[in-house]
């Protein structure tokens, strides 16, 4: 599907096509199938009426997120603090480098006046900064201006220039021209490989882990193999007790509307 979108040059369309195809759209056009069929047949009408606002309920609760990265997604599980340790016993081989990719670009945060990165890319670049201390190993960061942000100033930019003069950790490489997680695999491996990396340390939030693993792995693959290692992060369970789960909240409904646009990307090859 991906490659059909690319063939009909209407890749700018990819944002407005995600929004479309996720909740709360198909949920509420289903509620408006369930009042028209309900004029005819009362019975399946109103269960469809049910569904849709049931699904909408399930859309904003943190355990649907949790259940679906679990058991749909396959999340891969943080580094253990004794990986962590390992990793810092071979950043004296200057073979593996850690690889952060964006998540957003805000082309101007007024309180700062000038560009930005949307809290999803930072929570990323933070947790690569901190990796990268803790281990040694050396940074890079992926990301240009997405598709739906044409013209918003190149994102691993804006990250280098947080990461300096905020993080005072400056970035060995960025990769500036990619729009996409494909893109961000197939522009960032061979500039690694370049540079004498064959094993990239992959940080990323945990719902999108398993889209951009396999993409990484197939641009490694395609260029003669190198080794990816999934770092996830932003895996918190952000609620107070399992109750909380299951009642709507900003924090689910953002969760689970992200591990719903991943599960999408997989199944439209992208």
């Amino acid at each position: 599907m991906n490659t059909l979108v690319t063939l009909l040059g209407i890749e700018s369309w990819k944002p407005v096509l995600s929004a479309l195809m996720l909740p709360p759209v198909p949920l509420l056009l289903l509620m408006l199938v369930g009042t028209r069929v309900a004029f005819s047949r009362r019975a399946l009408g109103w269960m469809l009426v049910l569904l849709g606002a049931s699904g909408i309920w399930l859309s904003t609760c943190m355990g649907t997120a949790r259940a679906f990265e679990r058991h749909v997604l396959q999340v891969p599980p943080t580094l253990t603090a004794q990986r962590i340790t390992q990793l810092k016993g071979e950043a004296r081989s200057g073979a593996t480098a850690i690889v952060v990719l964006g998540g957003g670009v805000e082309a101007l945060a007024p309180e700062y006046g000038t560009s930005s990165i949307t809290d999803s890319s930072l929570e990323r670049l933070r947790y690569g900064v901190w990796l990268g201390r803790q281990t040694g190993l050396p940074v890079a960061f992926s990301g240009g201006s997405g598709w739906a942000q044409p013209g918003a100033g190149s994102e691993a930019e804006i990250a280098a220039r947080i990461a300096a003069q905020e993080f005072d950790h400056p970035l060995r490489w960025t990769e500036a021209e990619s729009r996409d997680t494909r893109e961000n695999a197939a522009r960032t491996v061979p500039l690694l490989r370049h540079a004498g990396i064959t094993h990239i340390v992959l940080v990323t939030h945990g719902s999108h882990m398993p889209r951009a693993e396999r993409n990484f792995e197939a641009a490694a693959a395609a260029g003669g193999g190198m080794r990816i290692e999934p770092a996830p992060m932003g895996m918190a369970p952000r609620s107070e007790a399992p109750l909380f789960d299951w009642l709507p909240s900003r924090q689910g409904y953002a969760r689970t509307r992200n591990a719903l646009h991943e599960w999408l990307g997989s199944l439209l090859g992208a």
